[in-house]
């Protein structure tokens, strides 16, 4: 199921504002195809972040994955727990499998990801295409 009170990102990040900050984590569709995460590489606070653009990294069993930001700025929070605890992102990615709290430099970013319904059609898409 994906939650439609977030959007999202092609490269499968979710996002939500609270607070006028972006909370943010990768999808289940995400942490499905990754498998069992072991490592998640979280940048500092105070990093800066550039929308679509590399953000960190996050190692499974089988692969690593980088992970994009879904929004410009700068990160203010970053999950601790899953420095000891990084099968968060696989048992609840939506919730405590949270990455990042980035400060948004540009408020027009966030608006223009996708919707749930529209990533939704990205998926079926993309999974259709392999």
């Amino acid at each position: 199921m994906i939650p439609s009170d977030l959007k999202y990102s092609k490269e499968h990040s979710w996002a939500k504002v609270e607070q006028g900050r972006v909370v943010m984590g990768i999808t289940a569709y995400a942490q499905d195809r990754l498998g069992d995460v072991v490592y998640v590489d979280l940048p500092g606070i105070g990093e800066k972040v550039k929308q679509k653009t590399k953000m960190t990294t996050i190692e499974s069993l089988d692969r690593e994955a980088e992970i994009y930001a879904p929004v410009s700025g700068e990160v203010v929070a970053v999950n601790d727990n899953l420095q000891h605890s990084p099968e968060l992102i696989n048992q609840d990615p939506y919730g405590k499998g949270w990455m990042v709290v980035i400060e948004p430099s540009d408020p027009g970013e966030f608006p223009v990801l996708l919707s749930a319904d529209e990533y939704e059609k990205y998926l079926r898409v993309e999974i259709r295409g392999r």
